[in-house]
């Protein structure tokens, strides 16, 4: 099999100097001490023309080398290496099924163990830098959930909710889901107290020096604990069992944190609102005597595990009793061509690096398949001179605005001052998306809200509101959790959409406003923050 050649190339004073897999090992280390030094004028690799494109797709008959389902340390590792391999795979992110684009790390606060990070990374960060290092390669993203997949004939057709693709080969990342307790309040009191993501609720302001519960005793559990002593007054960490099954790191920070109490043998087995219609208290049961006993909380947080998100493959491919993909020789599924990667066949580790480890995998096992059986088709990428990197929505830091700064005639703000005028001054449709520094949906949210925004031009006024830095906005709002989107229309509070909804909920509430004649009679001025008390609309 033909191996392949990496070249960089590195310029100064117009003399280029290429590399190539025939260099002798000194040539190589001094170009490599020059590029370390220079970096003002490189070179960076990009997807094909294209029209290079087109006549590569002609010959490839429409069907796509591989198809990487799901995203995460899994999906977009192999999506990294099958870019390299010069395949361009496809990879579906995900949209809602399965939660986040980006896997369980969207929600997870700083990754202490992945290798290359001394100082520690966020989940989030990290899966940024995976996703666009994927990108770098040519793989081809769409934030779209597979809704079926056939496997029964060749090639192999996937279908989502806005395309169908064929490929000859898939690979299977669509990773394990968080568990729900399951207990009767559950459904009533979900978003009122009771959530599946510490990172994403825990700045809500109904938390804020107010006591909480986590249960669960692993790391998800561990982690969620602490740092939930960040915003909350104190953790009651309850684990069924007589110990924790988290790392002894995580045990020994857990149990020596003055904020944290573990109650061992203790389960939940239901929760009481309180008089505002939030969570009030936990109804708990010591599983050694069968006691019971009631706790006051404000907050409860999940931690107990995850189920795989294999149902959309059905019995198409081999199952075990749980529901994870059996594999063999590290990635390969009971049927030829299908592949898996992470966490979705993985009972054991279960860690970021594993899930990546096991994506480099699935890539070269795929090659090698579509090598051996005469099938691949190779999108070669061109070279460019790399371009200074645009900053996108995730990576800006946007100031708050006070009157020197705002202007109405501007549309996207920040802040509550911009939120306070818009509210009184705006005769356009007010977008006010709540978000939080640690909350991986919020990354994925704001570059859709932005192309949202952008498609109506000058008839919507956006404003974002940081929940850690303006609570009191936030509070007053009713947020009980990020991202939380409110849409106003003089005045009038239309919609309350909660988490990443689809693009075209926000449209619809958008452009039943803008046909809408105005509202016949002004609600009465709030509290600040207006937008809140002047609401008719239901969450």
């Amino acid at each position: 099999r033909r191996r392949a050649m990496t070249t960089t190339t590195t310029t100064r004073s117009g003399v280029v100097h290429a590399l190539s897999g025939t260099t002798d090992v000194r040539r190589r280390r001094r170009h490599n001490t020059r590029a370390r030094t220079q970096r003002t004028c490189k070179t960076t690799t990009t997807t094909t023309t294209r029209a290079a494109a087109s006549a590569q797709d002609d010959a490839s008959g429409g069907v796509e080398n591989v198809v990487i389902i799901g995203s995460g340390p899994a999906g977009y590792t192999a999506a990294i290496y099958a870019g390299r391999a010069n395949l361009r795979p496809l990879v579906f992110e995900g949209f809602q099924a399965g939660g986040v684009p980006g896997g369980q790390l969207m929600t997870t606060t700083e990754v202490e163990n992945f290798p290359g990070f001394p100082e520690g990374i966020t989940g989030p960060d990290l899966m940024d830098k995976m996703r666009k290092q994927a990108e770098r390669w040519g793989a081809v993203m769409h934030t779209e959930d597979v809704e079926t997949v056939d496997f029964s004939t060749r090639p192999f057709t996937i279908r989502s909710s806005d395309r169908e693709v064929k490929a000859n080969s898939v690979i299977l990342a669509t990773g394990a889901t968080a568990k729900r307790l399951g207990i009767p309040a559950e459904q009533t009191l979900w978003s009122k107290g009771i959530s599946a993501c510490a990172i994403c609720d825990g700045a809500s302001p109904i938390f804020k020096d107010e006591e909480v519960a986590v249960v669960g005793g692993g790391d998800t559990a561990t982690e969620e604990a602490v740092y939930l002593t960040k915003y909350c007054k104190h953790v009651h960490l309850l684990v069924r069992g007589p110990t924790m099954r988290a790392s002894k790191a995580m045990q020994d920070r857990v149990i020596q944190h003055k904020g944290i109490t573990v109650h061992y043998n203790t389960e939940c087995v239901d929760a009481l609102p309180n008089s505002k219609g939030l969570l009030g208290s936990l109804k708990l049961r010591d599983t050694a005597n069968g006691d019971e006993r009631r706790l006051n909380v404000k907050g409860l947080f999940y931690g107990i595990g995850h189920t795989p998100n294999s149902k959309i493959y059905g019995n198409q491919i081999e199952l075990d009793s749980a529901g994870y993909v059996v594999v063999k020789d590290g990635s390969k599924t009971s049927l030829e061509g299908v592949f898996s990667a992470g966490d979705l066949h993985d009972q054991e580790y279960r860690q970021a690096i594993t899930a990546a480890g096991s994506g480099c995998m699935a890539a070269i096992t795929v090659e090698r398949y579509l090598t051996e059986n005469n099938l691949l088709i190779e999108y070669h990428q061109s070279k460019q001179k790399a371009q200074p990197a645009s900053k996108t929505v995730e990576d800006a830091e946007p100031e708050a605005e006070d009157s020197e700064t705002f202007d109405i005639e501007a549309t996207k703000h920040y802040g509550q001052f911009a939120l306070r005028k818009l509210y009184h001054e705006s005769d356009r449709v007010l977008m006010v998306m709540y978000s939080s520094p640690t909350c991986g949906p919020c990354r994925r949210l704001k570059p859709m809200l932005d192309k949202v925004v952008q498609e109506y031009d000058s008839k919507v006024h956006y404003v974002e509101i940081d929940i850690v830095a303006d609570p009191e906005i936030a509070e007053a709002a009713g947020v009980a959790g990020t991202p939380t989107t409110q849409i106003f229309y003089k005045k009038e509070r239309l919609k309350v959409l909660s988490g990443v909804k689809m693009k075209s909920e926000y449209r619809e509430v958008i452009e039943s406003a803008i046909g809408a004649p105005a509202p016949a009679t002004e609600a009465p001025a709030p509290v600040a923050p207006e937008p809140v008390g002047a609401s008719s609309g239901k969450r």
